[in-house]
């Protein structure tokens, strides 16, 4: 079972938080692996607005637009919304530039088992933070169980913009020797749509079966 920990509003109200990670796969072709990603990063990225030397790729990235800060544009190449269908299994979900050259590619067998194996029962759990006077989390008693996921309900939700693809990848001391890189590839999803990728999400409070 994948166990999601995520930020709430209100404890009592699940459905109320922010946005959840859903996974965090690497691209498996493009210009993200073909290049690398010190070349993507050179190609797509932008200057942090207060760290010297420090070079961002971030941003929400969904079917509906481009991108303001990279101008990249997520896709589904080979997946047809009207069937709710993969059409061509050697393509997959993909970040396209003006140009229309691939990116980043996450292929759509590659995703399957990622998809399939992490989140064929899942538990979302909602917390509140508080950093002062030390770091601190409060979970709530209210949690929701999610079952019956499928591949193609993540890909639709994708196509529909409901999930996207939301990264934090920089790299620091960029004119040095030794850049130092950070990944992280995610896509993600608002609390309030987590429906849409199962048959059925049930809300139970454990304190009732403790």
């Amino acid at each position: 079972m994948e166990i999601k920990q995520y930020g709430a509003r209100n404890l009592s109200r699940p459905a109320s938080g922010g946005a959840i990670t859903l996974m965090t796969p690497e691209p498996t072709g493009g210009v993200y692996v073909h290049a690398g990603i010190h070349e993507f990063i050179r190609r797509y990225g932008y200057p942090d607005r207060t760290v010297a030397d420090r070079r961002n790729f971030g941003g929400v990235h969904t079917t509906a637009k481009v991108c303001a800060k990279t101008n990249l544009r997520l896709t589904l190449d080979g997946y047809d919304l009207t069937k709710k269908a993969i059409t061509d299994f050697s393509k997959g979900i993909s970040l396209l530039d003006s140009t229309g050259e691939t990116a980043a590619i996450w292929h759509y067998k590659d995703l399957l088992g990622h998809w399939t194996r992490k989140h064929a029962l899942a538990a979302y759990v909602p917390s509140i933070n508080r950093k002062t006077p030390v770091n601190q989390y409060q979970y709530g008693t209210r949690i929701r169980l999610a079952e019956g996921t499928e591949f193609r309900l993540f890909l639709q939700a994708v196509a529909l913009g409901a999930v996207y693809y939301d990264p934090g990848i920089k790299i620091l001391n960029v004119s040095g020797k030794r850049p130092e890189v950070k990944k992280r590839s995610q896509f993600r999803i608002k609390s309030s749509a987590i429906s849409q990728l199962y048959s059925a999400v049930t809300e139970v409070d454990v304190t009732a079966h403790a």
